[in-house]
């Protein structure tokens, strides 16, 4: 069997564990009132189980176990600690989102419990080892910065998949669009011989998004079960897992323009919609004197929603963003000759994205509602 069906295997694996997962998950989550109450800033209206989370930490662990049935991805998990650190690093984020999910842990205790996920990740060996920079070739990153680059990127990427986490299906549906993208491009990545087969990131990209993939049928709208702060948190642990120990080492490949840049843009390629989010929410609080953690209505999904557009097909929408600029990262790896329409074809969308959900356009598409809504009523 080929990389790619064994791979597709343990993703199915992981999908068909976590549904399989749910209804329990459910089940006791109501019991235990570990629960998602409305309120003016939720779009959901009615008390909604959280245990999402539950399902997929359970599919997840699984499925790694799956993967060890295979000659091919126990060679990976053997050939060094890094997966035993993602698994115990999956378990700490789980645990601090849990915690968040019924205490409403302050800004400084969930940071901490995201470094000490970070942590365990280094010291596992789960992370990057280089950058590439544009003009600057290729930076090995030393024992000094890198706990601190890798604690950064954690936060990053755990927090951003966090904020997106407001509509029903919408992060589940980015991150398994977005790791699945990065399993194939890892796996292409080490047929051309740029990454080694040993690398653990394709693997982790593989099960993440299976479980995802699994938990959709519940989440989608309308939602029987969130995922809560556990299995946001969770699944940017594991995207930025995968995304550095990918990104992170892939070898120099002179000549071929795209390679040159991959290791910086492919996180910010594939996970375009929360990033933006999140930086987009981070400027924004920061102007009005907010700490980051300050929940708002502000976020790109709300923006849509205001535009006109319904739950659902916000959700659809911005996984058809994720999912185009999925595109612009695997399209040139397999026709290198189309690199050089990469940078126009990126400038287009994020103008266009932001025409779209620019707050002029939101209070005037607003207005016209209204006025309508106005005539339309009877006198």
């Amino acid at each position: 069997m080929s990389g790619l069906g064994v791979y597709g295997l343990i993703a199915l694996a992981g999908a068909i564990i976590t549904l399989l997962a749910t209804p329990p998950a459910r089940r006791l989550s109501m019991k235990i009132d570990y629960s998602a109450q409305p309120d003016e800033r939720k779009v959901h209206k009615i008390v909604t189980p959280y245990g999402g989370g539950g399902a997929m930490m359970i599919g997840f662990c699984l499925a790694v176990g799956v993967a060890y049935a295979f000659p091919l991805t126990r060679a990976v998990i053997t050939s060094s600690h890094e997966m035993l650190g993602v698994v115990l690093a999956t378990g700490v984020m789980f645990v601090v989102g849990v915690l968040d999910d019924f205490r409403d842990m302050s800004a400084p205790a969930k940071v901490a419990g995201q470094v000490l996920a970070a942590t365990v990740l280094y010291f596992s060996g789960c992370t990057m080892y280089q950058l590439k920079l544009p003009f600057a070739g290729f930076i090995v990153l030393g024992p000094s910065i890198l706990p601190v680059i890798t604690a950064v990127w954690v936060f990053a990427l755990s927090n951003a998949v966090n904020l997106i986490d407001g509509l029903d299906g919408l992060a589940a549906g980015i991150v398994a669009i977005a790791s699945g993208t990065l399993c194939v491009y890892g796996l292409r990545l080490e047929d051309l011989g740029f990454l080694p087969t040993s690398n653990v990131g394709p693997l982790i990209a593989a099960v993440t998004c299976g479980i995802c993939l699994g938990f959709l049928k519940d989440n989608a709208h309308p939602a029987k079960l969130f995922m809560g702060d556990a299995g946001a948190l969770m699944l940017g642990l594991l995207m930025s897992a995968s995304t550095m120990v990918i990104g992170g080492r892939t070898a120099p490949a002179g000549g071929v323009t795209f390679f040159f840049f991959a290791p910086l843009l492919i996180p910010v390629f594939i996970l375009g919609v929360p990033l933006t989010d999140a930086i987009w929410a981070f400027t924004r609080r920061t102007l009005s004197g907010q700490g980051f953690h300050t929940p708002d209505k502000n976020h790109i999904h709300h923006r849509l929603m205001r535009l006109g557009h319904g739950h659902a097909r916000t959700v659809l929408l911005l996984w058809l963003w994720t999912a185009l600029l999925c595109g612009f990262v695997l399209f040139p790896l397999f026709q290198p000759r189309t690199n050089v329409f990469l940078p126009a074809a990126l400038g287009l969308m994020v103008v266009g994205l932001f025409t779209w959900s620019s707050p002029f356009l939101t209070r005037r598409r607003r207005a016209e509602r209204e006025a309508y809504e106005r005539e339309s009523t009877p006198r």
